[in-house]
């Protein structure tokens, strides 16, 4: 059925009869005569400008032929004496109209875009009045009626122009609606693009950290068994190289995943983004998560200082860990601030809530591996990677990272502060991926 809906052939008898029925409602502008302005040259103008693929002048022949038969079959209803072939001659100039407007049209179709409305307007104009004129002179030929009345050219003039801007301003509300959808649809693709990117980052931070691990145990390994060995102590010194080998074999395959993952993530690194599109992206995301865990908060922004950066995936990851853990620490409803400001060298990101706070005895503390105030309904504590992971992204863009108490309100206050110039420099892909260069 879809593939019989895309057929063009399809596409343009369907354009041919629903022009041929819109042309049945319409005036008569001259007296005692045939000539008609119809509904149906409106239809035809819109659906040629919103389907530019296809061939207008095979539409407007079409079209031209499906006029004739449904004016002529039209005009053998009023007058019932009249033979068929003088019924069809009658109409030949309606018929010709729309082959020689889709003609016109199709020498500017590729163009509609370059005109202004205005200049757009007045060109189908022309081409509106010259098939009108063609329309007369078959007529006057055909006919021979008068077809040299000033007052009915202006008229003709008139009626073309006001039809013409009437369907630009129509097309350009649908051009506009459809421009907005697709802006909503890049915007939800994007929108997921930097979700999976972030937590890729977050993926790949950790295993090449884990890495740099691997290789100090494989080293610390090896000579603890070479020491082993000299030691004469045979037994262990073998047990121990086994335990070095299979680190070995772990960290071989822990690059491997690592070279897949940074694959992937080039594929993106290119994108630059602003910072203010970044925290957009940060602030949108959490109002989803916040809905899911049913929860009101309201999450605000204040932007003073934007710039484009490199790292805008780094630095998501890093707001989105903060402001998921301050929706986290708001139990039913509350208030979440992300400020965004130039001090000096430094760009300062702070992320204040309106939470359960942070003791002052566990603000040292909790930007260590392994510290977590959260637990699942079994009471099993999570992992407690969040805040350590983000305090390595921040020093790898030779940041700082705090913690403190809003003034005058409860909750709790992330403070980063970032070098403006680690955010706009340009870098390897892997120079984010290191904490202390």
């Amino acid at each position: 059925m879809r593939n019989w809906v895309r057929n063009e052939n399809v596409q343009m008898t369907a354009i041919a009869l629903a022009t041929a029925i819109g042309a049945q409602f319409k005036i008569n502008p001259f007296r005692e005569d045939y000539f008609r302005i119809g509904l149906g040259v409106s239809i035809f103008l819109f659906l040629l400008m919103i389907m530019p693929h296809l061939s207008y002048v095979k539409t407007g022949i079409l079209t031209g032929i499906a006029n004739l038969i449904f004016q002529s079959v039209d005009l053998l209803s009023h007058v019932s004496t009249m033979p068929i072939l003088e019924s069809m001659r009658d109409n030949v100039g309606a018929g010709m109209y729309y082959v020689v407007f889709a003609y016109g049209l199709s020498k500017i179709k590729h163009r509609f875009h370059a005109f202004q409305p205005l200049v757009l307007g007045g060109m189908i104009t022309i081409i509106d009045f010259s098939s009108n004129m063609t329309e007369l002179l078959l007529r006057g030929i055909f006919n021979g009626t008068n077809i040299f009345y000033m007052k009915e050219w202006l008229y003709l003039l008139i009626v073309g122009a006001l039809r013409s801007y009437f369907v630009i301003g129509l097309y350009n509300s649908f051009a506009v609606r459809q421009m907005r959808l697709l802006h909503a649809e890049q915007e939800k693709r994007m929108e997921q693009m930097m979700s999976v990117n972030s937590g890729l980052y977050g993926e790949a931070f950790y295993l090449k950290k884990a890495m740099n691990t691997i290789e100090g145990i494989t080293a610390d390994s090896y000579e603890l068994y070479r020491d082993l060995r000299e030691n004469e102590m045979n037994e262990y010194s073998q047990r121990t190289l086994g335990i070095a080998q299979q680190i070995h074999e772990v960290k071989k395959d822990s690059q491997r995943i690592l070279a897949g993952l940074l694959k992937v993530y080039d594929s993106e690194k290119a994108v630059h983004l602003q910072l203010s599109e970044m925290l957009h992206f940060a602030a949108k995301g959490n109002r989803k998560y916040a809905e899911m865990l049913n929860k009101q908060i309201t999450i605000k922004k204040q932007q003073q200082f934007d710039c484009e950066s490199p790292y805008c995936i780094p630095l998501l990851t890093v707001m989105n860990n903060l402001v998921a853990n301050a929706v986290e620490s708001i139990e039913t409803q509350g208030t979440i601030q992300i400020h965004v400001y130039e001090q000096g060298m430094d760009v300062v990101f702070e992320v204040t809530d309106s939470g359960k706070g942070i003791p002052e005895s566990k603000r040292k503390i909790i930007f260590e591996p392994g510290y977590t105030t959260k637990y699942n309904e079994v009471g099993i504590a999570a992992t407690g990677i969040g805040l350590s992971h983000v305090r390595d992204i921040v020093q790898s863009l030779e940041g700082t990272i705090t913690v403190d108490v809003p003034e005058g309100a409860k909750g709790s206050k992330f403070v980063v502060c970032i070098p403006k110039v680690s955010l706009v420099k340009e870098a390897g892909a892997d120079d984010a991926f290191y904490s202390d260069r």
